[in-house]
């Protein structure tokens, strides 16, 4: 009876979520079947998923349709991020978002043009518009279907926002069928210890288990023992018909002898929150293994608005001589689930056999601004800069300051700053900060320079170090030569590079005016439209200054003919 009960009320909750979204009358913004590569609030680095990731058949330049009636309100051109994006705001109280475009309607793409030539720069920032300068109709063109921006491959990325809260909402809600009869798939269990009284199997450690599939969607777990406050954590994907990517799941529970204890779906969320997800998962042992565990209890601090209904923020209390039937449901969107079912026993533990203590050299009260200096290094910590006390092992070795392992999440960015009163002007032009965690590719920090400071801010541990870049950044051009003729050809393309501190900006003209080249940093290569200018007479001056991130600058000119 208690479980029908619990039943009914899965269904009326689902059934009450479908209900608030039924008079959206929002169509595909393909027309291609949809073929998701990746779904609403999957777990990516530092954030959850915000939309819909649309496979485009690995091509660029389908249409992409405006869902509903509405107006343009906002477009974007950024170099990272959602690349080429816009946002249509319709009358029902939502806003779509489409990112990653390889171009707008033509109407919308000469507007774009125009404020680029004026700012002579391929990045707009957000240009917002009045809700009379571009209506558009359901199923009108308003772009093109690319790979702009942060895409890895060629994709529509799609959201739906509330328009007042600005709140992202699983677009899975809005008339997108995409086929999914398959399970979502369970590959490892962690079990945790809560506090310094925890056992598991009478050990003070953390326990991965594997887990067996006994059927489609049936999964099980050896019996383990267990004394005290516990914690569960699961290392779980879905996968959509015709397609192998790994996709997040959309709700998670678990039921402890039939009564539920934790329950979280991916129904909508905040962009505020997103970065809780470091929160959810154990960041631990992601950064250290790449694969991530979700928790199946709250942990402090972790204030995302997704759960519901938790009983004793999930965390499990096992006591001597009892057993615990433990059943875990991970569900996709269209309800296809798969259970988890083990056991707990109980089980008095007077074994001392505990995990090494972190005590390394600094502990962190989370809640205090602390500073540290190491010669000419200091580190500065504001208050709440992590989520709770922790212990650093902070130390420099060499000229590089290494800031414990990048295992721990960040609330929030600190400073370092390396003191550079010894270096000539002419060498603090070349000094940098970078992150060298990776020794082969260290990673440019973005430096501020002052007369004798230089400094970084960061939401990143690990090894740091000033680097010096002597060397000016690389052009070449493509399919052209200098004094060619080149009538027949679209477009004119350059591919630029710099090995140390990275490209920073580029600046190029044709016949002494500024020309748009847009630049694809997944390739390194530079594009100019002939379209985009009408080119008087036949002999035509190209020239391209480009600046890496210390200001040395590398600089070409070729002539070319063009009919």
């Amino acid at each position: 009876m208690k479980f029908i009960k619990i039943l009914l009320l899965l269904i009326s909750f689902y059934g009450f979520s479908q209900d608030k979204y039924l008079n959206n009358n929002f169509r595909s913004p393909l027309d291609i079947p949809v073929l998701l590569s990746g779904t609403f609030g999957e777990l990516r680095n530092n954030h959850f998923h915000s939309g819909l990731d649309i496979k485009t058949k690995g091509i660029q330049g389908l249409k992409v349709y405006a869902v509903a009636d509405g107006y343009v309100s906002r477009i974007r051109v950024s170099q990272y991020g959602f690349g080429k994006a816009i946002y249509v705001t319709h009358p029902n109280g939502y806003t779509t978002v489409y990112a990653h475009l390889n171009k707008y309607a033509l109407e919308i793409e000469k507007y774009v043009k125009l404020i680029q030539y004026r700012k002579k720069e391929y990045v707009t920032g957000n240009i917002y518009l009045n809700d009379d300068k571009f209506l558009v109709k359901k199923g009108e063109v308003i772009a093109y279907s690319g790979d702009s921006g942060g895409s890895s491959a060629p994709h529509l990325h799609y959201e739906v926002r509330d328009s007042e809260t600005e709140k992202i909402i699983n677009p899975l809600f809005f008339n997108l069928y995409p086929k999914d009869r398959t399970k979502p798939t369970i590959k490892s269990l962690m079990i945790y210890t809560l506090n310094d009284k925890s056992r598991i199997n009478k050990k003070d450690i953390n326990l991965l288990m594997p887990v067996k599939k006994i059927s489609n969607g049936i999964y099980k777990i050896d019996k383990f023992s267990a004394n005290g406050n516990i914690g569960i954590g699961i290392n779980t994907f879905d996968k959509l018909d015709n397609a192998n990517n790994k996709n997040g799941i959309y709700s998670l529970e678990m039921f402890v002898n039939n009564n539920r204890v934790y329950y979280h779906d991916l129904e909508t969320f905040s962009f505020s929150e997103s970065k809780l997800i470091n929160l959810l998962i154990d960041y631990d042992y992601f950064k250290k293994n790449n694969t991530r565990i979700q928790k199946i209890f709250k942990v402090d601090k972790n204030n995302l608005s997704i759960y519901k209904d938790l009983k004793k923020n999930g965390e499990l209390l096992i006591r001597d001589n009892f057993n615990y039937d433990i059943k875990i449901i991970t569900k996709d969107f269209e309800g296809n689930s798969s259970i988890l079912k083990f056991q707990i026993q109980g089980e008095e533990n007077n074994t001392i056999i505990s995990k090494e203590k972190d005590t390394s050299s600094y502990k962190i009260l989370a809640n205090k601004f602390q500073k540290y200096t190491f010669d000419n290094i200091m580190i500065a910590f504001p208050e709440n800069t992590f989520y709770q006390d922790c212990y650093l092992d902070i130390k420099k070795e060499n000229d590089i300051i290494k800031i414990h392992e990048p295992i721990i999440p960040l609330n929030k960015s600190y400073k370092l700053t390396f003191d550079v009163s010894e270096f000539s002007e002419k060498e603090k032009q070349q000094l940098y900060i970078a992150n060298v965690d990776r020794k082969k590719y260290p990673v440019y920090q973005f430096t501020h320079k002052k007369e004798k400071l230089f400094y970084t801010t960061t939401k990143s541990l690990g090894k740091f170090q000033l680097l010096s870049d002597k060397e000016a950044p690389i052009i070449k051009p493509l399919f052209f030569e200098d004094e060619q003729w080149i009538s027949n050809a679209k477009t004119l393309k350059i591919k630029i590079s710099d090995t140390n501190s990275g490209i920073k900006s580029h600046y190029a003209t044709i016949n002494n005016e500024w020309i748009l080249m847009e630049y694809n940093h997944k390739k390194g290569i530079l594009t100019y439209n002939f379209k985009d200018k009408i080119l008087f007479g036949s002999k035509h001056i190209f020239k391209l200054v480009v600046l890496d991130n210390v200001l040395n600058k590398s600089t070409i000119t070729k002539t070319f003919y063009r009919k």
